[in-house]
C-alpha cells in the first residue's frame, strides 16, 4: 500500500510522540535529549497557524510519518521563510514515504506563499541530507561542531529550497 498524506488532528499527538520521541531516544535527527509529553504535543499542535501546518502519512489506519512547517525565525523580515520538519516511523524507512512527505510540505508551502525553506540537519545524517537534496535543496552553510548529544560533537548542515517563480 502506499502512504496517504493528510491534515495532522489532536487525535494523531499520541502517534506524532510516538514516532519523534524513538529518535529522541536513539537518533541524532533531533538533538532534543528528553522526550516530549503528550500534553507538550497537543499544545503545539493547537498552537499551529494555517500558514504553518503538520502532516500525517498514513498506510490504512496507521500512522507511518509525518512532516511540518514552522516559523524558522520570529523576527518579522523572515516571515517568508519556514523551516521543514519529517519524522518517519523508524520501522517504514526506505519506502519513499519522507519523500513523500517533504513534496507535500514544499507544495503547501509554496501555496501559503513562503518564499524558503530551510532545513537544518545533523551533518552525520546523511539519509537526511540526501531526501533534502532529491526535491533539491542545496547546502547553504555548515555549523561545525555547534551540537552535541550522546556524548558526541555535532555539525549543523542547513540546506536551501527557494520557492521563488524566476
Amino acid at each position: 500500500m502506499t502512504a496517504q498524506i493528510r491534515p495532522a488532528k489532536l487525535a494523531d499527538c499520541p502517534e506524532i510522540n510516538r514516532i519523534y520521541n524513538y529518535y529522541v531516544r536513539n537518533s541524532t535527527c533531533t538533538w532534543h535529549s528528553t522526550e516530549e509529553t503528550l500534553e507538550n504535543r497537543k499544545n503545539w499542535l493547537k498552537s499551529r497557524s494555517p500558514a504553518h501546518p503538520v502532516i500525517i502519512a498514513e498506510i490504512g489506519d496507521q500512522i507511518v510519518g509525518w512532516g511540518s512547517i514552522s516559523t524558522y525565525n520570529s523576527r518579522q523580515g523572515w516571515a517568508a521563510t519556514v523551516e521543514d520538519s519529517v519524522f518517519v516511523d523508524h520501522e517504514f524507512h526506505r519506502q519513499g514515504i519522507g519523500k513523500k512527505l517533504l513534496q507535500a510540505l514544499l507544495k503547501l508551502a509554496e501555496e501559503l506563499g513562503h518564499q524558503s525553506v530551510i532545513a537544518r540537519i545533523s551533518g552525520e545524517q546523511s539519509a537526511s541530507i540526501q531526501l533534502h537534496e532529491s526535491v533539491g535543496f542545496t547546502q547553504a552553510g555548515l555549523l561545525k561542531g555547534v551540537g552535541k548529544k550522546f556524548s558526541k560533537d555535532l555539525d549543523c548542515v542547513y540546506m536551501l529550497k527557494s520557492l521563488r517563480k524566476p
